[in-house]
């Protein structure tokens, strides 16, 4: 018997003997440990005690327990490298559940060097598609900073972009192909990796996004692109936000829209960064208060030509660029990286804020969308706004697609539990709608932020959002209780 089924209900050992019937023992946890370990998300807000933990290890063995869900009126919770932030890939309290965990669906089927796309299972952790790619002399596009642990459906599931959104698109951009098993456990099978296609609803992009609430993804095909053979990246201190709209479009007329990196890096969030980790040194001498990591690439032989004077052509274009806008006064400082190890040490920043963030106290973070044009009126006026609260804004953000991570912590000697969370939150969310901008860019909806869909989101996208969930799992057991309220 399975380590803790003796525990459960009669129906719900018998449910779960089921599942050991179609998975084995060994790929049904019932252990205590196991269902807590599962049991709770990245930031241990959320958490609850699924009946088992089931391991399949194909997409037949997905449709055979998500039938077996279907007929016991037991919810399916898909959960890939558990590093969400909103609650979406953990249980709802008091839900009978199960999690299905994709970790054992890892492998990657088949790379197309000639199409140029690879097809991946959803188990897949995004770095070994990304190394995998390089291998093939390819790249595998999307990027951010959990993709050492994060798996492929789990970045489908929330339509994640990361860093180079900029210039590849986010997961639904580069995705052109998809399996997946829905709520009866049928299963739908559609990795022709057509560009074109027009044959009726596009069910790929209804699943992308849809944080399992709609079905389980269990595989995708990816489109994959060229290795860049050449690179320029920076830190500036740049003059205004409002003026980092201006370097970003230079920047892409000059290198022909080569801008892969362009993010947003104050003074607040280096600061912290450096304290938590002394190691990391700031990139220029003088404090940015608007600073910017970018980075700009090029595939072009052309670009990465040696001359003889002992530059690279688009190094070259790039800092000629900076010059001029040093000159214009819109760029008043920069860093240009001048070896590898200097462009590690300026990813290891970047890369180290949340950690920096999260070690530095408690914090309120939001993952916010706006045009470019109403970035800068945003974080001018929030910034401002939380001050006054007492709240210190460290915020960073992925400036070139119009993405901020927008977290805030006490102001030095204010104490977190006495600040007006509930008032600033209300601020930014109302500032958002105002400015057309999106209160979830890119982590998903989870259970964080199911009572701001309710709030701000449109009656008639929320009716049109409940129609198909409602259609396509009527029970209701798909995730129930994320992305989209029901009540």
């Amino acid at each position: 018997m399975v380590n803790g089924l003796e525990s459960l209900r009669g129906g719900q050992g018998a449910f779960v003997a089921e599942c050991v019937n179609v998975l084995g023992e060994a790929h049904v946890l019932t252990d205590a440990s196991d269902l807590a370990a599962h049991g709770k998300d990245w930031t241990g807000r959320y958490s609850a005690l699924p009946l088992a933990v089931v391991r399949p290890g194909t997409t037949e063995e997905v449709a055979a327990i998500v039938r077996l869900c279907a007929d016991a009126g037991i919810a399916v919770v898909p959960q890939g490298g558990r590093t969400g932030l909103c609650g979406g890939g953990v249980p709802i309290e008091g839900q009978p559940s199960i999690i299905l965990s994709l970790q054992r669906m890892n492998r990657i089927r088949a790379v197309d060097a000639d199409a140029r796309t690879m097809t991946v299972e959803a188990g897949v952790v995004l770095e070994a598609a990304q190394q995998r790619a390089l291998d093939e002399g390819l790249v595998f596009p999307l990027t951010f900073g959990a993709q050492g642990s994060c798996m492929i459906g789990g970045a489908l599931s929330t339509n994640a972009g990361g860093s180079n959104v900029v210039r590849y698109g986010t997961a639904r951009e580069l995705c052109i192909g998809i399996e997946a098993v829905l709520p009866d456990g049928s299963v739908i099978n559609a990795l022709t990796g057509l560009r074109k296609d027009n044959t009726g609803y596009d069910l790929r992009d209804i699943l992308i996004g849809a944080e399992g609430t709609l079905g389980v993804i269990t595989a995708a095909v990816f489109k994959l692109s060229p290795q860049p053979l050449v690179r320029a990246t920076a830190f500036l201190s740049v003059s205004s936000v409002k003026a980092t709209v201006e370097v970003l479009n230079r920047l892409q007329d000059r290198t022909g829209g080569g801008v892969e990196v362009f993010e947003y890096m104050p003074r607040p969030a280096v600061e912290v960064i450096c304290r938590i980790f002394p190691d990391i040194r700031p990139p220029l001498d003088e404090p940015a208060e608007t600073g910017l990591f970018l980075e700009v690439a090029s595939s072009r032989k052309d670009d990465a030509v040696l001359e003889d004077d002992g530059s690279v052509r688009l190094q070259t274009q790039v800092l000629e660029l900076l010059q001029e806008l040093m000159e214009e006064g819109v760029v008043l400082d920069a860093m240009i990286a001048q070896s590898d190890q200097q462009r590690a040490e300026l990813w290891r920043m970047r890369e180290s804020i949340l950690e920096a963030i999260t070690e530095a106290g408690p914090s309120y973070h939001m993952d916010i969308s706006l045009p470019l044009a109403n970035v800068s009126r945003f974080v001018d006026t929030m910034d401002v706004a939380a001050a006054e609260l007492g709240f210190q804004p460290l915020t960073v953000g992925h400036l070139g697609d119009g993405n901020l991570h927008y977290a805030l912590t006490a102001a030095d000697g204010r104490d977190w539990d006495s600040l007006p969370l509930d008032r600033v939150r209300q601020m930014a969310f109302d500032l958002l709608l105002e400015l057309n901008g999106s209160f979830s860019a890119e982590h998903g909806i989870g259970q964080s932020k199911l009572d701001v869909m309710r709030a701000l989101k449109e009656d008639a996208q929320i009716s049109a959002m409940q129609a198909i969930k409602r259609a396509l799992d009527p029970q209701n057991i798909m995730n129930p209780g994320k992305l989209v309220p029901m009540d």
